[in-house]
């Protein structure tokens, strides 16, 4: 048991939820559908959540995975295990059932709680409990929140693992980040600071949360400042634009690929947008002429570049709006508890404008990879976390993110950033999103590539897209081919699925 002292000094999640609700005790903190929840509400609702799931046999340390669509029910599972000691594990709910067993089994689970309609993904997985988490039964995390509290029985600290959160798995199976609560607080500290959430913000989370961006670096922070959360369960466009005119939200953060389908949407309309003050992109690089595009049509709109990784929290830098104007491209500078660095492969630092992988020092780092012992050692080589991801910085300090290291193409024995490529489509009139990537080649080994999807009403051939990159590009980062599609591949956080473009098209140069 702790000491009073030592429970008077605590900060974990659950601590520091519970100041926000001192502060403001009767202010709506979350609305989902019809329902919302005060923040005195959503505290004893999580309360009871974690109560019940000690009732249910679980544990301090016990992995319970999440499989579901955003729902205040998802939101307050993951506050109950945080009461109850218990280690939350999100599951991206487009996952087969074979991913989604890998990361149960992987992970040791001992509860999968899931949405009525993805019932069919678990049934017969080997989980002791099963339960729902919003469609009634003896389980139901909305049922148990109407429940009686009881006492937690958690001995909680800051050093507890509070989630593991698992990565995408593009090049193998994937990895689970563990991150505790001193972890997670030390990130939600850096996105206050850093992105001006305050306390008066309503914002509209519509991307996924199983996703670290939008759980952590906005829905949290926003709840422990005391800001109001509409919360939807997609970003469809039409709805995200409706929305935010009719309820008067304030922020909202979408990855580039939301926010090119807003701008291209007919309902696209600057001056219904007027209640919107702060925007943020990030998880995947903004192309530059989008980004000027929107600054452009929607002038007195604050842009916030996020840049990060699941491993961090997931926030590492931030470009603000006043830095927007002088470098459009950057990824901004280090937030609050991150140390950044560019490092050459002997780990020695790399000139400004020097390309070289991105590392970071930070309390807001995993501990681990949950039992992958030799990954954590290589992740951590050189006392440094490296993130995979190239850039260079500038004189001033300002981080510049190339690629993923695994996306540059190496064609022919020269390197080629994908996105420089993307960038120069981008600039076409015709265009409205691009990927490029690359394919196999019988005499380049690999050749550069690209899907291009064309704005309503517009027409292109592809030589005159190849002339265009042409008049702007060396001869060797010129796409071999430009195929058109009538939209690219993402997954539900609104990432492009470059692995899928390059499965679908590995034939290409065969003949």
């Amino acid at each position: 048991m702790q000491s009073e002292q030592q429970r008077v000094l605590r900060n974990t999640i659950p601590d520091a939820l519970a100041r926000a609700v001192r502060r403001s005790p009767n202010k709506v903190a979350l609305r989902f559908g019809e329902r919302s929840w005060t923040y005195r509400e959503l505290e004893a609702a999580a309360a009871s959540v974690g109560a019940a799931l000690q009732r249910w046999g679980l544990r301090p340390g016990d992995r319970v995975a999440a499989f579901g669509k955003n729902s205040d029910a998802y939101v307050l599972l993951w506050l109950g295990c945080l009461r109850a000691g218990l280690i939350h594990v999100p599951v991206n709910f487009s996952m087969t059932r074979g991913e989604v067993e890998y990361i149960v089994a992987q992970s040791g689970a001992s509860a999968l709680f899931a949405d009525p309609a993805l019932a069919a993904h678990i049934e017969g997985l080997p989980c002791p409990l099963l339960g729902s988490l919003h469609g009634g039964g003896q389980r139901d995390v909305l049922t148990a929140a109407k429940g009686p509290a009881g006492e937690i029985l958690a001995t909680l600290d800051d050093a507890m693992p509070a989630q593991i959160l698992y990565t995408s798995g593009t090049t193998s199976a994937p990895k689970g980040a563990v991150l505790t609560h001193r972890a997670l607080l030390a990130e939600y500290m850096s996105a206050i600071a850093t992105c001006d959430i305050k306390p008066e913000d309503y914002s509209l989370a519509a991307l996924p949360l199983y996703h670290s961006a939008q759980m952590h670096v906005f829905l949290m922070p926003l709840l422990l400042m005391g800001g109001s959360i509409l919360l939807a369960q997609s970003p469809e466009p039409g709805f995200c634009l409706r929305t935010v005119r009719e309820a008067g939200i304030t922020s909202f953060f979408a990855p580039p690929t939301v926010w090119i389908a807003l701008l291209r949407h007919a309902d696209f309309d600057p001056l219904q947008l007027a209640s919107l003050t702060k925007a943020y992109y990030g998880a995947s690089i903004m192309p530059l002429p989008v980004l000027l595009e929107l600054r452009e049509r929607l002038p007195a709109l604050g842009f916030f570049n996020c840049y990060g990784q699941s491993e961090i929290g997931p926030l590492a830098t931030v470009l603000g709006p006043q830095e927007h104007r002088e470098r459009p491209a950057s990824a901004g500078r280090p937030v609050l508890n991150v140390e950044t660095r560019i490092v050459d492969e002997q780990m020695q630092d790399a000139r400004p404008g020097e390309l070289g992988e991105i590392v970071h020092r930070s309390p807001q780092l995993l501990t681990e990879y949950w039992d992958k012992p030799q990954q954590t050692t290589e992740a951590f080589s050189g006392g440094w976390f490296h993130s995979g991801d190239l850039g260079y910085m500038d004189e001033g300090g300002y981080l510049y993110v190339v690629d993923r290291i695994k996306d540059v193409i190496n064609s022919g024995g020269v390197l080629v950033s994908s996105r420089e490529v993307e960038e120069c489509l981008y600039q076409h009139e015709a265009v409205a999103e691009v990927a490029v990537f690359a394919l196999p080649h019988p005499k380049w080994v690999e050749a550069v590539a690209a899907c291009v999807v064309l704005k309503r009403e517009t027409q292109a051939e592809e030589q005159a897209l190849l002339g265009h990159a042409r008049a702007a590009l060396a001869p060797y980062k010129v796409p071999k081919r430009i195929v058109f599609v009538a939209d690219l591949p993402r997954n539900t956080a609104g990432k492009l699925l470059k692995r899928q473009l390059r499965e679908d098209y590995a034939g290409l140069f065969s003949d």
